[in-house]
């Protein structure tokens, strides 16, 4: 608008310059200039939007361009490689070289403090074991499931349509269909884009059921049904809450619900659409574990399980004790992490909600191991896993595999320009304007969204194979270390109590008693 008030200005001048014939290109670039500044300090001085720009008049706008230029003067000319937020750019960098199939390697040695507090570090084997041809993969489906699928070590987290543009949906998918993993719609709907090239695709449902939903926003199984039994759906997710906003409901404002939109989501075309915080469906621990299991039976027999961000242990356990008294168990749980992204989210909430991923991980590993539900469930990871190091990380905290979303952004061109929520995404992957979305060519991105996903998965084999690991199931908490202090290394073993198969069913330790005992499968408590 500032911008515009100038342009205004200045042909305002330009135009009376000309009126009174002195007009000249020395008039142009000297007088006009100043006289629209006059201009222009005469209305700051009797604006009452801006207190800086009545006391400082056009002066006062150097603080307005500043504050436009701070993201890209700090990325690009401030940050480090290794200390920018979300993503430094040693990470970004790995992302783009892999995508690119070009060399991801570092030259004269590690830019980070091994002797800082925090540094964690992997146990290399003295004896080191062949890379096999073919990485690991990892069987979902419990006891009640009758078409399991093998999962990935790394897959596409969930990132809706709507979102996504329509261009990066599709590379994503391809990418996913090139290179045989999945990848999760999110929850905003089964939308052609994620069956056009026939990737693999876990559906997720939220709290507003888009693309199953009812007129009045209910569950509505026929849909469901009807839609999980296509092909190209290999899995079925309920999302409980997200990392970056446990808690929150989503908003789509009507001006952006557009036909297509509309139709995907099961919602009237330019209305706003509210997602609820919570879900219909269920009220307490044991009809959610009902709820898993009807979805189970709708989705004929497919793997279907929840995700979540973790926030009380108590309530988790409670949902143990109702598979317990119910005898059923999802075939899979996803842990998001609080460093978990998103397009929007209130500030308060994504620096102050949920469990980080290494606890919340950690905390649902355990509780499913002591009351001895472990074996018939996979748990995957979510939260910022960019790397093969993150993935080894994550399964040796407890994790079956992994997920990512913001890597296969950058695999697709994000430049973490954080413009993910105004629609105006310099690379076309988080925008609804076709002409920004255009840019994002879907030959091009699917071969890097591929490219990248096969070379972090060999990556983390690779790293396992210098362990001395054969296979993800040999990774022990012992073999990753983490410096406490400059003179102190503790291994996972030592920083966290781990739990013994069945240990809260026959004699529950110290630390997790008095949760275990408060936990009821018919509330959740806190």
């Amino acid at each position: 608008m500032r911008i515009i008030v100038v342009a205004v200005l200045w042909l305002v001048a330009l135009a009376s310059a000309t009126l009174v014939g002195v007009f000249s290109p020395w008039w142009l670039f000297l007088t006009v200039p100043l006289l629209a500044a006059a201009v222009l300090g005469a209305y700051d001085l009797i604006q009452r939007r801006h207190s800086v720009l009545r006391n400082y008049p056009v002066l006062g706008h150097m603080r307005f361009l500043l504050e436009a230029l701070r993201p890209e003067l700090q990325q690009y000319f401030i940050e480090r490689n290794f200390d920018g937020r979300p993503y430094d750019r040693d990470v970004r960098s790995i992302v783009y070289e892999r995508a690119k199939g070009t060399d991801a390697e570092e030259p004269f040695g590690t830019e980070l403090d091994v002797y800082a507090a925090g540094h964690e570090f992997l146990a290399a084997s003295i004896a080191p074991v062949p890379v096999p041809e073919q990485p690991p993969r990892v069987r979902i489906g419990g006891p009640d499931c009758t078409k399991p699928y093998d999962m990935a070590l790394l897959n596409v987290s969930a990132m809706s349509f709507g979102s996504l543009s329509a261009n990066a949906v599709l590379a994503l998918n391809k990418g996913a269909k090139l290179g045989g993993f999945a990848h999760d719609t999110g929850e905003g709907g089964l939308s052609e884009y994620h069956l056009r090239h026939g990737g693999d695709v876990v559906w997720e449902i939220g709290t507003g059921y888009f693309g199953c939903r009812t007129k009045d926003g209910d569950f509505d199984e026929r849909e469901f049904a009807d839609k999980a039994a296509h092909d190209s759906v290999r899995c079925v997710s309920l999302k409980l809450s997200q990392g970056a906003k446990p808690g929150v409901g989503g908003v789509l404002p009507g001006s952006k619900v557009n036909a297509e939109i509309a139709k995907v989501r099961d919602v009237p075309q330019g209305q706003t659409v509210n997602s609820p915080p919570y879900h219909r469906v269920f009220d307490t621990p044991r009809e959610l574990v009902r709820f898993i299991a009807h979805m189970r039976e709708l989705a004929g027999g497919k793997p279907t399980g929840f995700k979540l961000c973790l926030g009380s242990r108590q309530q988790f356990l409670a949902v143990c004790k109702a598979m317990l008294d119910e005898g059923t168990t999802p075939d899979f749980i996803i842990v998001d992490g609080a460093e978990g992204g998103t397009g929007a989210a209130p500030l308060e909430y994504a620096d102050n909600l949920g469990t980080p991923l290494t606890e919340g991980l950690i905390t649902v590993h355990n509780a499913l191991v002591g009351a001895g539900l472990r074996d018939r469930i996979r748990i995957g990871a979510s939260g910022k896993v960019a790397t093969g190091s993150d993935i080894v990380k994550r399964l040796l905290q407890g994790a079956d595999y992994t997920n990512a979303a913001r890597a296969m952004m950058f695999a697709v061109g994000c430049i973490q320009a954080q413009r993910c929520h105004t629609n105006r995404c310099p690379v076309g992957v988080t925008t609804q304007d076709p002409r920004r979305a255009r840019a994002l060519d879907v030959e091009d991105k699917s071969l890097r969204v591929q490219r990248f996903q096969q070379s972090t998965v060999h990556s983390a084999v690779q790293i396992m194979s210098s362990m001395g690991l054969r296979s993800p199931d040999q990774l022990r908490p012992h073999m990753l270390c983490r410096r406490t202090d400059p003179v102190t290394v503790r291994t996972y073993a030592e920083l966290y109590h781990w739990l013994r198969p069945g240990e809260l069913l026959s004699e529950p330790p110290k630390g997790w008693a008095p949760d275990w005992a408060a936990a009821d499968p018919d509330r959740f408590a806190m």
